[in-house]
């Protein structure tokens, strides 16, 4: 469909990490839901110049409880509905750690970039929308956390991209097999970013059979050859990682969030709605426990929480502090234990997925003839 060297697909928000997956043989996949159209423009020109002769994706997020009445609502608007209690659980945490104030007049500008892109509205992905459709290379368009309208779907479509819808369960499948999706990725719990509550173990095969003949993408875990082997044997056609490629040289993670990355186990990882207000699994810290604490505020929904945090979580990133530093990430992280490349984690895939497939048709070998 897309052709492909490998079946594998790489969500990340960095475009070093995104041209690399795909001049390797793969498929890179830009996040772009915390950029404007005319940052999106700079990335996509460069995409295009950096991926010799391949092709890439864009991940827009027509997320399906988008509400049009935040289109225009400017900081000050979204402010009345932040409770006193949540900002002060929030400013309390960072003058325990001593996180330092952003210096004067960055706040203002930090929130009118935040208002234009991460306010997360149909208005704001269609803007995005039509800055890919300028780009010839960007082949697809995927959309977590909700089916995109028919006419953006559509317009896809009639300009030969093909659109990637994510599910968390099987239930959510009907509605984007009807909405004509090429491709559906099956998102388990063990995932990092945005998650549902059933592992892929589980999921995928319910997936599949719900979504048949559209292809599957198995997502989840996703670090090793030997696991793609496994989910092209629970019937996915191929894969979808994003955590794997945090640990390379190219990611935009900070040698702190690495440094945490590779001393991580498989359970240092929480599902929380912490970051954005709904389900998403980020490395541990104590930002993320604290909000999972008993007498914390319930956190806020899409994208009233994203606007309450943004400012703290601008402020980790800048100077991070060590014990409320998280990010994103699966509980893949558990086999991750030192920085590599793009393209050697690449070729390691692609190694141990040729050395368990012989040695499983060697087993089938040797079971057929006892």
């Amino acid at each position: 469909m897309l052709d492909l060297d490998a079946p594998i697909f790489a969500f990340s928000h960095c475009r070093d990490v995104v041209a690399a997956v795909s001049r390797a043989g793969g498929m890179g996949v830009l996040g772009t839901t915390h950029i404007t159209p005319e940052q999106l423009e700079v990335e996509l020109n460069w995409l295009d110049e950096h991926t010799e002769n391949k092709n890439y994706g864009v991940d827009l997020m027509f997320a399906s409880d988008a509400r049009s009445e935040y289109e225009n609502m400017t900081i000050d608007d979204f402010d009345k509905y932040i409770p006193e209690e949540h900002r002060k659980f929030v400013n309390d945490l960072m003058k325990k750690y001593n996180v330092p104030d952003l210096p004067k007049g960055e706040r203002e500008k930090i929130f009118a970039e935040y208002m234009r892109g991460m306010v997360r509205t149909h208005k704001s992905a269609e803007a995005r929308l039509d800055v890919l459709f300028n780009h010839p290379k960007a082949k697809v368009m995927a959309s977590a956390l909700g089916v995109p309208p028919q006419h953006v779907t559509d317009g896809c479509h009639e300009r030969g991209i093909k659109v990637i819808g994510m599910v968390g369960h099987p239930k959510h499948v009907r509605r984007h097999k009807d909405a004509g999706m090429d491709i559906i990725v099956s998102a388990g719990y063990e995932a990092g970013g945005h998650v549902g509550e059933i592992a892929t173990m589980v999921l995928t095969p319910q997936v599949v059979e719900a979504a048949d003949p559209i292809p599957v993408l198995h997502a989840g875990g996703i670090v090793r050859g030997k696991q793609i082997v496994a989910a092209l044997a629970l019937g996915a056609q191929g894969v979808w990682t994003g955590t794997v490629w945090l640990g390379t040289s190219e990611a935009e993670t900070t040698p702190l969030v690495k440094e945490k990355i590779f001393a991580a186990t498989s359970s240092d990882t929480l599902r929380s709605k912490c970051g954005t207000g709904h389900p998403a699994r980020r490395l541990r810290s104590v930002w993320v426990e604290a909000w999972e604490a008993e007498g914390a505020p319930k956190p806020l929904p899409m994208p009233l929480q994203s606007i309450l945090v943004n400012e703290a979580l601008e402020r980790m990133d800048r100077y991070q502090p060590r014990e409320l530093v998280s990010y994103p990430a699966g509980q893949g992280v558990g086999m991750m234990h030192e920085q590599t490349d793009v393209r050697s984690v690449f070729l390691e895939m692609l190694t141990e997925f040729d050395e368990t497939m012989e040695s499983l048709s060697k087993s089938f070998e040797e079971m057929n003839k006892r």
